[in-house]
């Protein structure tokens, strides 16, 4: 399998470096540092959307599959960032978005202006439903003056495509294969689980619709097919699908090998612990135990039924897990590193997001100006609607806004920290001390290096089961790998305060390979401590 043994690290094009002046970072940014990726050690850059946009919903709304966007560069700077990544061996993943487009594209303005043909590209009805957008307010609108609504389970100008047309399923593995000729082998395709959708739409007031379009049936017919035609002819292919509000049972059955559908999928369940009744626009402390029951769960049950899972604490969709999970203020180093390796040393593909591996928190934004990301703003407003005071509404947006993650890469102490020579297009975080500068040689990135080349050479990481340990601690996510009769003991304290444990007698003479401290105290973790013990000959 291609993808066990990989690291994948994912690059929010906007935000990594300009150099252009224009505020917004670059495709010649990212090629210009392509040497920092390749000393990192990751093997496949995945990129957010590149593609014309109105930028609605930051690239996530399409108005051409098969184009880059002219604020990133042209077609031949893409060309030349494959060939230069493919130099230090490391490929290309693109973000599909086939689920919808921008109502800009040519195939909703067709359709609008009459065409029948384009018209049924969409999920048109006389009588909408009553699921809620994920964006807020109904997920449908009216498709012109044509009496008909469409739907948008994101943003109004967002139009889910109706993937029972054949005809529309034909337009996405041309997309597909448009950018494997290119030399593109990894493909993320977003809320690729909701594609599925029945012929008939029904109210369902609980929660929000999302179980009449969420994992239905045809999505696995869908997902081979798409295989079929396109990725699966490639041996090397690395395919991961963003599931949302998905099952263990649909996600074994969606990267199963034999099934022929993806490689490994993300699933968000373990980044929803610090929402306040399943509600993400909530401020409540992690719930630690419903943390680790996530992880334990999702790694055993996708161990034994052979699927496979896509492992991150970050993305451009979530504010950064430093800030959520960690004492940042007083532990920010031993924190970063020890949720390295709770997801490094488990069970599935690790993704790194860009400035994780220098130990990123969340920016200091002041007030709402600050922000540019369109949920962030909905947000706030339905919190002051609410009944929250603004300094109570700002609060939340502060911890849980998008924008979070989005800000420039932090390369050094310079003005916009060396992102960009003008304004960016959304603000630095101001913490001038964490930056690539002042810590490519230090723990962080080192500890990285470490955790990345220990998946390339040891087969018990890449390739070993999981089994959950340490269940009834308050403190410690732990649990064990094995492989050919070796074993990986991976113990990580997920508080400020020390956590005594008692060491299973078969580790008693193990060896460290792992730990993120210089010493070991017998019996304890020190705070955020993340130790691993191997035992067993190896047969690398």
């Amino acid at each position: 399998m291609t993808f066990k043994n990989k690291v994948i690290y994912q690059i929010y094009p906007k935000s990594y470096l300009d150099t252009t002046g224009s505020g917004v970072g670059d495709l010649q940014g990212i090629i210009q540092k392509l040497d920092y990726l390749a000393e990192l050690g990751i093997d496949m850059i995945w990129l957010n959307p590149i593609y014309p946009s109105p930028q609605k919903d930051n690239g996530y709304d399409i108005s051409d599959y098969v184009a880059i966007n002219p604020d990133f560069g042209t077609m031949a700077d893409f060309e030349r960032l494959i060939a230069e990544a493919k130099k230090r061996g490391i490929d290309l993943m693109l973000d599909m978005v086939l689920n919808h487009v921008s109502t800009e594209h040519a195939w909703f303005q067709k359709a609008l202006a009459g065409d029948a043909y384009y018209q049924d590209f969409f999920i048109l009805r006389d009588t909408p439903t009553d699921w809620v957008s994920k964006f807020g307010g109904n997920a449908w609108a009216p498709f012109g003056d044509t009496g008909k609504y469409y739907l948008h389970l994101f943003d109004v100008t967002q139009a889910d495509l109706n993937w029972r047309n054949e005809n529309v399923r034909y337009e996405m593995y041309k997309v597909v294969n448009f950018w494997r000729e290119k030399g593109v082998h990894g493909f993320r395709f977003d809320v690729i689980n909701l594609i599925g959708k029945d012929e008939m739409l029904k109210d369902n007031p609980e929660n929000e619709g999302k179980a009449e379009y969420t994992d239905r049936p045809l999505t696995h017919d869908y997902l081979q097919a798409l295989n079929q035609a396109s990725f699966g002819k490639d041996s090397d292919s690395v395919t991961v699908g963003e599931m949302s509000s998905t099952t263990i049972e649909n996600c074994l059955l969606y990267s199963r090998p034999e099934r022929h559908e993806l490689a490994m999928t993300f699933n968000f369940h373990h980044l929803k612990v610090d929402y306040i009744d399943g509600q993400k626009w909530t401020k409540t402390d992690f719930d630690f135990a419903e943390l680790k029951r996530l992880f334990h769960t999702w790694g055993e049950k996708m161990s034994d039924g052979g699927g496979w899972n896509a492992l991150f604490w970050n993305n451009h969709d979530q504010p950064r897990a430093i800030n959520r999970f960690i004492d940042h203020k007083n532990f920010r180093i031993k924190g970063a590193t020890m949720l390295a390796a709770s997801i490094h040393l488990s069970r599935g593909t690790p993704y790194i997001y860009m400035g994780e591996e220098i130990g990123m928190v969340d920016p200091d934004f002041t007030s709402m100006a600050d922000y540019v990301d369109v949920e962030s703003v909905n947000a706030y407003q339905m919190l002051l609607d609410n009944g929250l005071t603004p300094e109570a509404a700002f609060e939340i947006i502060q911890t849980k806004s998008r924008d979070n993650s989005r800000t420039p890469m932090q390369w050094d102490a310079t003005a916009n920290a060396g992102f960009s020579t003008a304004k960016p297009w959304l603000r630095a975080g101001n913490h001038a001390e964490i930056t690539v500068a002042a810590d490519k040689d230090g723990e962080i990135f080192k500890f990285y290096q470490k955790l990345i080349q220990l998946r390339k050479t040891d087969s018990l990481i890449s390739d070993g089961t999981y089994k959950a340990a340490y269940q009834d601690s308050e403190q410690i996510y732990a649990f064990i790998r094995e492989l050919d009769g070796r074993k990986l003991l991976v113990l990580n304290n997920f508080s400020n305060q020390p956590a005594g444990f008692e060491l299973l007698p078969e580790f008693e003479t193990a060896e460290v390979l792992v730990n993120n401290y210089a010493d070991i105290t017998a019996g304890q973790l020190q705070p955020y401590q993340s130790l691993a013990l191997v035992i067993g000959q190896s047969h690398v």
